[in-house]
């Protein structure tokens, strides 16, 4: 219950700063936690070698890659003690030899907050009948599209947005934004970039407070929120990968990325007025092309804490994979923030491949 308290804490301050931030830091967050248990064991370095249906999220060029006509994925995870519930579904079908077509969801959601704007009835006294919940929920749609062009080893890719946030029944928004991006096969290597929200991705937020939750804010010290409009500026994703064999049975596949954001400076590794970039590396180790093992290291963050000292923080995440005829199961084991706090979370993912392969340009 002191959890959930929190967080109605959380999201008030939210709902009163969406009307005055303007362009946020941190807007659709949800959106950046990624999607698919391989990808999260390897620390999101994905953006060059994702090859699936996971692509609409990650880097729409990858859905070029898929060889079967069609590709279901799952995916399950928790934050913060279970509090929040994080879910994905995606499905890839390939149009001809060289195009993919894909939609894709995303969930992110905090149920069974404590609405205590009424626990003071008319006559001062305290009911704690009159508390309600209501939920804290994002929704993503992605429609995504991939091709193979005829320079050898190009694909590039696109998704359109649809955004859907909602804070009970007195604060919602919608959005729309489009990611871009292109994967590149040079010899042994692999290379990415990929453009989320490339022209800028805007919510727009209205309110439905009632007279008694206004006279709340109000004694509370809390801003009544307005109608208005946040905006999530563009951020660039950049990749490189390569796959080592070693014998026809062991492989080992390397991917660095780095996230740059052009928002003003955030506490990551490099951090300058013009542009912050974010470095992550992953792993992938596969044996027969049935069992792989995964690892990644990510989320620099620098940050001075209460007694002036800097603390350097990272994000280390692990996981293991399996492939059994067309099916794929993978689990992840992620640290969401500073070690000291051990916010671990675990993530589950089913990916299945369906009908006869293709084959590819």
């Amino acid at each position: 219950m002191r959890r959930k308290i929190a967080f109605l804490v959380l999201v008030v301050s939210t709902v009163g700063f969406q009307s005055f931030g303007q362009a946020p830091k941190y807007s659709n967050e949800f959106l950046s936690i990624g999607v698919g248990a391989r990808a999260l064991g390897m620390s999101n370095s994905y953006v060059t070698s994702v090859n699936d249906v996971t692509a609409g999220y990650w880097n729409p060029a990858g859905l070029a890659s898929i060889g079967n006509q069609y590709q279901v994925a799952l995916m399950h995870s928790e934050y913060f003690a279970g509090i929040a519930k994080y879910d994905y579904g995606g499905i890839a079908t390939r149009l001809d030899s060289s195009s993919v077509l894909a939609l894709s969801f995303v969930r992110f959601g905090v149920d069974g907050i404590p609405n205590t704007t009424d626990l003071i009835d008319a006559n001062g006294n305290v009911d704690y009948n009159r508390i309600t919940t209501f939920s804290a929920v994002d929704f993503a749609l992605l429609v995504s599209y991939a091709k193979t062009l005829k320079i050898k080893g190009l694909r590039v890719g696109a998704s359109a947005k649809i955004i859907r946030r909602r804070i009970g029944d007195f604060a919602g928004a919608w959005g729309f934004g489009i990611d871009a991006g292109a994967q590149y096969d040079y010899k042994k290597w692999k290379f990415a970039a990929m453009a989320r929200d490339i022209t800028t991705t805007f919510n727009a937020w209205s309110y439905n407070l009632s007279d008694d939750m206004k006279q709340v804010f109000q004694a509370t010290g809390n801003d009544i929120p307005t109608n208005s409009v946040e905006i999530t500026l563009p951020k660039l994703l950049l990749g490189a990968a390569r796959k080592f064999d070693f014998g026809k049975k062991v492989s080992l596949l390397v991917e660095a990325n780095c996230d740059a954001t052009f928002d003003g400076k955030r506490n990551v590794l490099v951090s300058t007025k013009a542009v912050s970039v974010d470095p992550h590396v992953g792993l992938e180790a596969g044996f027969m092309n049935l069992v792989f093992l995964r690892a990644g290291v990510g989320n620099y963050q620098s940050y001075t804490d209460a007694t002036g000292k800097t603390v350097h923080t990272f994000q280390p995440n692990v996981g293991v994979g399996v492939k059994i005829k067309s099916v794929y199961i993978d689990y992840a084991f992620t640290n969401i923030g500073d070690q000291s706090v051990a916010l671990y979370s675990h993530v589950f993912s089913l990916k299945v491949d369906i009908n006869k392969k293709h084959k590819i340009k």
